[in-house]
């Protein structure tokens, strides 16, 4: 895994005893996926400009431990799978400075065509597979 998202824990994601809410984690993984596109230099929005959008398709979340509120949590993002018109990440979740899993993760995305109804299946362009390849090589050991 190749890329490191810092979030902190927010009052309003915690239940009454102070445990981080399950559906937090879907947000603080799509956070973790937009700003890990963003550095590759391929923010949404500037994909979605251009009529591409890249829906959930699957989501599975294994919980481990629980997070806290105030908890610095550090999420772990890769690739798992890259195909034609769909992409797998791979995340980690921990809590920062510690080895213990809180949650680990899969996300598909398929790569679809904004401007249909329904929308359409596509590849993803050349430019964003390609990023996503170089960038899994470099964290390689």
């Amino acid at each position: 895994m190749v890329y490191q998202h810092r979030v902190r824990v927010r009052y309003g994601e915690t239940d009454q005893m102070g445990v981080v809410h399950h559906g937090a984690y879907v947000v603080y993984l799509e956070e973790a996926r937009t700003e890990w596109l963003r550095a590759l230099g391929h923010p949404y929005a500037a994909l979605e400009k251009t009529g591409i959008g890249l829906p959930v398709r699957q989501l599975i979340i294994r919980y481990r431990a629980a997070a806290y509120y105030e908890d610095q949590l550090v999420i772990t993002i890769g690739v798992q799978r890259l195909r034609s018109a769909s992409v797998t990440f791979e995340y980690v979740l921990r809590r920062e400075g510690e080895d213990a899993v809180l949650a680990q993760a899969e996300v598909e995305l398929a790569c679809v065509s904004l401007d249909r109804h329904p929308l359409a299946a596509r590849a993803l362009p050349a430019e964003i597979s390609r990023a996503l390849k170089e960038a899994q090589a470099e964290g390689d050991p």
